[in-house]
């Protein structure tokens, strides 16, 4: 690939990833370089529907077919980031049918603003969340692929879901969306209505803890299949999973509150969460422990491993 088309997905990411491009930084080059364009592809399709500035929806649809095409070579690219894109596909076999499965996924985003139940949510994020994870774990090609892929398919899910849930005021107030499955508003009392008034309630944020504890068991999933990576890529996969879920976290102090502000990650607690993980990587390379001790999501069985492997404080 040009550097001018890793520069510019490099830019894109940058602006529009902050948290995925820390992590995206200790990547190995060769697989660094595929990331920044793989993130910008991503981001100028999931743009067109959430960016439409009132384009309507026939023109949306249009300008996803078009991408498409670029995307899959049935016409020559219009953009840097799409020609390395096309180049980035060939080389590492990223097969037309996960394009469209992701294409297929950004469209839905068009005519569906309500999922009726968690299956619903998860059908839609086999497009837009995991065959990010097909895409990120073709990129890196490690030597048990198959092995890994059922993971990386289960954090990229994790990492969506942790978005959804912190970006939940976002979504109704800017594209009038809720992605918290219908049927758990149901479990709790909670008319969808409220939510669009942005009204905080004890119901909702035993709405709010439920999801974040099925949102931890796609973490759990998704962090085991870590050691199956490439051994250059397993502490920059494990950041992502740290910072991601650190969001979790901050929800929490907020009392679960999502709508009243959106949670975010200060620079100084991104950078902590960094320096954690480091330190507990140079003494222990098992990406798990090291997940179970750092990371926002609890665990059920404390760690009380001597201070040679951290400090021995037992997990939250």
């Amino acid at each position: 690939m040009k550097q001018e088309h890793i520069d510019a997905g490099k830019a894109i990411q940058k602006r529009t990833g902050k948290t995925f491009y820390l992590a995206t930084r200790f990547l190995p080059e060769r697989v660094r370089h595929a990331t920044h364009v793989l993130y910008a592809f991503f981001r100028i399709a999931d743009e067109v529907v959430d960016d439409a500035d009132g384009a309507p929806p026939e023109e949306q649809r249009a300008r996803l077919e078009d991408l498409r095409a670029q995307a899959l070579g049935e016409r020559p690219p219009d953009d840097p980031v799409l020609e390395a894109f096309e180049e980035l596909r060939e080389r590492h076999g990223i097969t037309d049918e996960e394009v469209d499965t992701f294409i297929d996924a950004m469209a839905t985003d068009i005519e569906t603003d309500r999922y009726e139940t968690y299956a619903d949510l998860e059908a839609y994020m086999r497009g837009s969340a995991a065959s990010v994870g097909v895409m990120m774990t073709a990129i890196m090609e490690p030597d048990a692929e198959e092995t890994a892929l059922p993971h990386a398919v289960k954090l990229g899910e994790a990492f969506q879901m942790t978005n959804f849930l912190r970006d939940v005021r976002e979504d109704v107030v800017e594209r009038d969306r809720i992605y918290v499955p219908q049927e758990t508003l149901r479990d709790h009392g909670v008319d969808p209505e409220q939510i669009e008034r942005l009204e905080h309630s004890e119901s909702f944020g035993a709405v709010m803890a439920s999801e974040l504890q099925r949102t931890e068991d796609l973490y759990r999933e998704g962090v085991a299949g870590i050691r199956y990576l490439p051994e250059d890529c397993q502490l920059p996969v494990l950041l992502a999973a740290v910072l991601y879920a650190e969001h979790h976290t901050v929800i929490r102090a907020q009392g679960y509150d999502v709508l009243s502000s959106e949670p975010s990650l200060s620079t100084a607690r991104k950078l902590w969460c960094l320096a954690k993980t480091r330190w507990h990587w140079h003494w222990n390379r098992d990406p798990e422990a090291v997940f179970k001790r750092v990371s926002a999501v609890p665990t059920a069985e404390p760690d009380r491993r001597g201070p040679e492997h951290g400090d021995g404080v037992p997990t939250r």
